[in-house]
């Protein structure tokens, strides 16, 4: 690697036999020395949305927030005026009214601001360029008071505290996971440390996030037993272990995606899988004996296979589909695809396996039996289409669930599987056809049963 010395890479350019213009000389020189300074700067954390997210007209209000502001991007539009007079109000509500503790508080903002304002992009300089630093630190401190307000109110079942309608609540809760609507998370850091101990604001997120996620799963007694047997929780119960300490996230909307993916699922993709070069839907999924279970969590990568001789179990995690599911899957997806990004694409990959198994309603259909979807968002086919447009143009992690996309291909080549999965399906399509192929062969039985002694002879009688 060439030194980064300006000194040095003089004597470099000089010594070597091709002589070249000085301009030439400054050029070559800038490339090493901006190279060299942009590995040890801090990263931008805070993206803009890609502009092939944007292009499509199903998602061109996915992106933009409805009711509030936070941050610098999206701040001063005429229709989030009435949330920027409500903010003074929930930074006054999140101290107790305690004058002390407000400017204490603001203290540490001003001290992080300037960290803060290299989290943002530069793609749009005029975003960031109209706020002078003590501007910025204000807007910084504002916002910030209000989202952990916002959440502790949520969390703690206090949202008459919030002074809010509960659609507007509800638009804010959505407006808080977009992309361009985010707050570097060390600000947030700053805003808590007076408020609450490391343990409580875990448990606040935590029980935020549960509620963006859903209810608790139901468990069986057995699951019950013996989960109180070997000393654990219910899996994925209302607790959200935060990874925030060991590396912090650069803001909420990735702290949310973390508890929806799990690292560990896409290990290194194992020499024997193939690629899953044919895609089945649901409907075609089960013709072949394959059916279709809730997993034990709500983590997108919790996603298992198991295969026995007359038929095949697909685990696939529970999901609530509503209207705030398009924009909060796009974010996510938008997030990923944004440079120094986590490189996993978990939800990318997860809507990209979804949508192989969704095409119409007949599939989502079969999924909402299992309790696997939760359709609030209005017909099946809707549910379908919005899998179908997000999948668009997103690219998957080529190990995400490779095992089970290799398992599942083998399952449906096997002849041996098909042929009885198909002659099930046509023979045993609801219980009656059950009992009466039992009540068949018992009468069978019991015919063979009488008839035996007859034919034995009489010797033996």
């Amino acid at each position: 690697m060439l030194p980064a010395d300006p000194e040095i890479l003089d004597i470099v350019i000089q010594n070597d036999a091709n002589k070249f213009p000085e301009d030439d000389n400054q050029w070559l020189k800038s490339i090493i020395i901006k190279g060299d300074s942009k590995q040890g700067s801090r990263r931008l954390r805070i993206q803009k949305v890609p502009r092939i997210f944007r292009e499509s007209e199903e998602n061109q209000n996915c992106f933009d927030p409805l009711v509030v502001s936070i941050g610098p991007y999206h701040r001063g539009k005429p229709k989030l005026q009435l949330m920027e007079e409500h903010k003074p109000a929930m930074a006054r509500l999140y101290v107790n009214n305690n004058l002390e503790m407000l400017a204490e508080l603001y203290k540490k903002v001003l001290k992080v601001a300037k960290a803060a304002r290299e989290c943002y992009t530069d793609e749009d300089e005029d975003s960031i360029r109209e706020f002078n630093h003590k501007e910025f630190a204000r807007m910084m401190f504002l916002d910030g008071c209000f989202v952990l307000q916002f959440i502790y109110c949520c969390a703690n079942n206090k949202r008459k505290d919030l002074q809010m309608k509960n659609n507007i609540a509800a638009s804010v809760q959505r407006d808080l996971f977009l992309l361009e609507n985010q707050l570097p998370f060390l600000v947030l850091k700053e805003l808590m440390s007076l408020r609450f101990s490391e343990e409580e604001w875990k448990n606040i997120f935590g029980n935020f996030i549960s509620q963006i996620r859903g209810p608790p799963l139901k468990y069986s007694r057995k699951e019950k037993l013996n989960n109180f047997a070997s000393g654990k929780n219910a899996p994925d119960d209302q607790l959200v272990h935060l990874e925030v300490d060991v590396d912090e996230p650069a803001h909420l909307l990735e702290l949310f995606r973390r508890q929806l993916i799990d690292k560990s699922a896409f290990a290194v993709l194992p020499r024997s899988c193939g690629d899953w070069s044919s895609y089945r839907s649901a409907k075609e999924l089960n013709a072949v004996g394959i059916h279709f279970r809730r997993s034990k969590t709500r983590q997108l990568t919790d996603i298992k296979f198991r295969s026995m001789y007359l038929t095949a179990i697909l685990n696939l995690p529970p999901i609530t589909i509503d209207d705030s599911t398009r924009s909060m899957f796009l974010n996510m997806v938008a997030y990923e695809a944004c440079p120094d990004s986590p490189d996993d694409f978990g939800v990318s990959s997860y809507i990209c396996f979804m949508d192989a198994l969704i095409d119409h309603a007949e599939d989502v259909k079969e999924l909402r039996s299992k309790g696997i979807l939760f359709n609030m968002l209005g017909s099946d086919q809707q549910v379908a289409n919005l899998f179908n447009d997000i999948a668009d143009n997103l690219v998957p992690n080529p190990y995400a669930f490779a095992v089970v996309k290799d398992r599942i291909e083998k399952h449906y080549k096997n002849k041996i599987n098909i042929w009885l999965a198909e002659w099930l399906h046509a023979h045993f399509t609801s219980p009656w056809t059950v009992l009466a192929f039992l009540g068949a062969s018992l009468a069978l039985a019991l015919s063979v049963f009488q008839a035996f002694p007859k034919l034995l002879p009489k010797s033996m009688l």
